[in-house]
């Protein structure tokens, strides 16, 4: 993780969602601030991104995980939670275009401090106001107590909370995974949604050395893949956590629910995973 500016991975999630816009005019995921928070380099940037077929994969992926997270999120508000919680916001625009926030949903942004600076920078240089329902959380996960963080910006965690925890947990050791779940496990009718990626050897020979160089340049920017996980793993330690509804969304699902048209020509097989998880909810 850097220590100064933005982590480049959230940036880069960034960049999707906001090509996704353009060029997919946000099929799957509509998100209006998606370009605006970026900053003017960045957005100068963004024909070159979508000009790239390459990054189609991912850009829809990300568009999907956000689609499916921010639909289990409504969920949760309807039987009655009132807090949302962020881990590693990042750029993610939610609060502001919360629509519950008449309904007294309250958002807790948590995020490496270095990328919450640079996201209040942004969102000052760009004149979006952050709305009063929504409250930051600097937490470094590797180094600081999640339950300390949020409980300092308010957080109750003995009322019912929706989590959404996206692009975080490959960058995470096992052991700051299993403690963020043991966190949530413990808020009364909790649910989480996050995504996971698949060990290298699950990939075919074809597609295991691309998939490795973009592995390689994450370590290189000072962000490596800490976490793979096989699916009947992450299975195996929600259930033991007490989590009981559980859906594992692999790229095969995220296609058939999300893509529609769009999924044509897009490879299926081992990568990327988005999982729902609860306590005590269907």
């Amino acid at each position: 993780m850097r220590l100064t500016g933005p982590s480049r991975t959230a940036l880069g999630a960034a960049v999707h969602r906001a090509v996704h816009q353009r060029v997919e005019r946000g099929a799957i995921f509509a998100d209006a601030f998606a370009a605006s928070i970026l900053d003017d380099e960045t957005r100068a940037r963004l024909d070159e991104a979508a000009a790239d077929p390459s990054q189609r994969p991912m850009r829809l992926f990300i568009a999907a995980r956000s689609r499916f997270s921010e639909e289990t999120l409504a969920a949760c508000v309807a039987r009655g939670a009132r807090q949302v919680v962020v881990l590693g916001a990042g750029l993610d625009t939610f609060s502001l275009r919360n629509p519950h926030a008449g309904q007294g949903v309250r958002i807790f942004e948590v995020d490496h401090p270095a990328t919450q600076q640079w996201k209040r920078e942004r969102l000052n240089q760009a004149a979006l106001a952050p709305p009063a329902s929504l409250t930051f959380a600097p937490v470094d996960f590797e180094h600081q107590s999640l339950a300390d963080g949020l409980a300092a910006a308010g957080f109750a965690a003995d009322r019912p909370a929706f989590f959404q925890w996206l692009g975080v947990v490959p960058y995470l050791t096992r052991q700051a995974f299993s403690l963020t779940l043991d966190f949530i496990a413990e808020v009364p009718d909790s649910e989480v949604v996050f995504d996971y990626a698949e060990p290298f050897e699950n990939y075919p020979a074809e597609r295991r050395d691309n998939v490795m160089a973009i592995a390689d340049s994450a370590a290189a920017r000072g962000e490596p893949w800490l976490g793979l996980y096989q699916p009947s793993e992450i299975s195996e330690t929600l259930r033991s956590k007490g989590f009981r509804a559980i859906e594992d969304l692999g790229l095969a699902e995220l296609a058939e629910r999300f893509y529609g048209a769009l999924k044509q020509g897009i490879r299926i097989g081992p990568g990327g995973h988005v999982v729902r998880a609860g306590r005590n909810v269907s």
